[in-house]
């Protein structure tokens, strides 16, 4: 039985242009120039009941073409001889890099296609290979001759500060960022000192992985989007996102850094931005007491820590939407000031297990030895909210009581998730939920009927409970939504105002 089990008499006969395809074209996802495309494959398939041999199979382009191939575990651009069996497939695997300057007519963008080919004469059959290829303003710190990539050096107080974050300080020409272009950055790109970097309405930042915006001492960061009428093109919108342009990125968490704010930098904007797929898509850094980050008309997606962390600073939030965050959404920690109207702030996380809730207010930081920090809470106000999600409750009041210390919150006109469970262990005068002092006209455990939570569509819809809750002072204080809809005549809840659903 062994014997007569192998099969040693194989006899391939030539292809006759019979072979069959899982797609008759093969669309590579955009990239940027120079940077490799993910993997797509290709199934070749043989129905027939003969063994076959196709005498080439090769990139219409040859040596020339920025196609990679990978067929049956070879790799090149030319292939002779490829045998496939009876009733059997084979896979052809397919790659690029692709660099843009290659291409002299082209302006900002390129098709750039190639034939895979089969055989040749009556015999012949091929497969499309197209792919968008961006160009960029790219943005990376130096190397040394022994491949050892420039750091961060922090000027602090004067001192000179050497750190291990990768990355370099931009030039005076580089502060304004354009939408003329996209902007590619590996490792951090620093704003230097007491310097502005500005980000035009309608211009698109990329980052690698472990890359990010860092602000230093005295600088600041601009972020100046503007609403667009067409809200499935945005172009006027400023967008932060991971440099990896595939489909099956699109929404995936922690692809990059972070927008770090750090201690010392003032005056900070943003306007009309949408940050997506960061570590952490904020973190902003001490000046408790000073206009440390304005927020309006931002929404940020699928961080894989915290959408917003705040440490002892001081944040100005309106119209903000947050969801599917790995940790919390939005986490004013160390004490600081917080000041947060008409704003969505959801986790429906289900990626993995999350620690904390939607919101976490807390005014203590326990460092890596160990070593407790507290300082004062001296504020945190929530106007016209809703703070929701997947878990319960979605928002806790954590403190280390100090009597020298401040602890000052309140929610205003909001709908919240807390559902006071035996398994709950959040008691005491911080929960206290008939104290007016820091909880008025609040909804617990109602459905906001977001229009897909999941796929981070977080307008509210005609049986959302937070129709017409917000209180009417608030409301003024910001009369747009983040659609730009007028909400004074009787606000909703939340970043946006309610809609009818088409079928109504």
């Amino acid at each position: 039985m062994l014997w007569s089990s192998c099969r040693k008499d194989f006899n391939f006969s030539p292809s006759t242009g019979s072979l069959t395809f899982s797609k008759d074209t093969v669309y590579l996802d955009t990239v940027f120039s120079n940077i490799g495309s993910s993997t797509y494959n290709l199934k070749v398939y043989n129905n027939s009941d003969n063994d076959i041999v196709i005498p080439s199979l090769k990139l219409a382009l040859g040596e020339d073409s920025d196609y990679r191939l990978n067929v049956d575990g070879m790799s090149g651009k030319v292939f002779e001889d490829v045998e496939i069996l009876a009733k059997d497939s084979m896979y052809i695997f397919i790659e690029t890099t692709i660099d843009y300057n290659n291409f002299s007519n082209a302006e900002n963008t390129y098709l750039y296609t190639d034939k895979i080919e089969f055989d040749s004469g009556t015999n012949a059959q091929d497969i499309d290979l197209v792919t968008l290829v961006k160009d960029a303003v790219f943005i990376y710190p130096s190397k040394n001759t022994e491949g050892i990539v420039e750091t961060l050096t922090l000027d602090i107080n004067g001192e000179q500060v050497e750190t291990t974050i990768q990355g370099r300080f931009l030039t005076e020409d580089e502060l304004h960022f354009t939408n003329t272009k996209p902007y590619v950055i590996y490792g951090y790109a620093a704003v230097p000192n007491n310097k502005v970097m500005t980000v035009d309405a309608g211009a698109r930042l990329h980052f690698h992985s472990d890359s990010g915006l860092f602000v230093s001492q005295g600088a600041s960061l601009q972020v100046n989007g503007t609403y667009s009428n067409d809200r499935e093109n945005l172009e006027n919108e400023v967008i932060f996102e991971g440099n990896r342009l595939e489909t099956s990125f699109s929404d995936t968490p922690g692809q990059w850094g972070t927008i770090w704010l750090y201690d010392g930098s003032i005056n900070n904007s943003i306007n009309y931005a949408t940050i997506k797929n960061a570590t952490v898509a904020i973190l902003s850094e001490g000046n408790p007491d000073e206009s440390k980050l304005t927020l309006k008309n931002t929404q940020i997606y699928n961080s894989s820590n915290y959408g917003v962390l705040g440490r002892n600073t001081s944040i100005t939030a309106e119209n903000l939407v947050i969801n599917n965050s790995g940790q919390s959404s939005f986490a004013a920690t160390l004490g600081g000031r917080y000041n947060v109207t008409h704003a969505t702030i959801a986790n429906y996380w289900s990626s993995s297990f999350r620690q904390y809730p939607a919101l976490l207010i807390n005014n203590y930081l326990v460092d890596d030895d160990g070593t407790t920090y507290i300082a004062n809470l001296s504020e945190a106000n929530f106007n016209n909210c809703i703070i929701y999600g997947n878990d319960n409750p979605e928002f806790v009041l954590d403190q280390v009581e100090d009597d020298a210390l401040v602890y000052n919150f309140k929610f205003t006109n909001c709908l919240a998730r807390f559902q006071n469970l035996s398994s709950n262990t959040y008691t005491g005068v911080n929960y206290d939920f008939n104290d007016a002092t820091h909880y008025e006209n609040m909804i617990f455990n109602e459905d906001p009927s977001f229009k897909n939570s999941s796929n981070n569509e977080l307008g509210i819809d005609e049986n959302s409970k937070a129709i017409n809750q917000g209180n009417a002072t608030y409301a003024n204080q910001v009369p747009l939504d983040i659609l730009n809809t007028s909400r004074t005549a009787a606000p909703d809840l939340g970043a946006y105002q309610h809609s009818v659903s088409e079928e109504e």
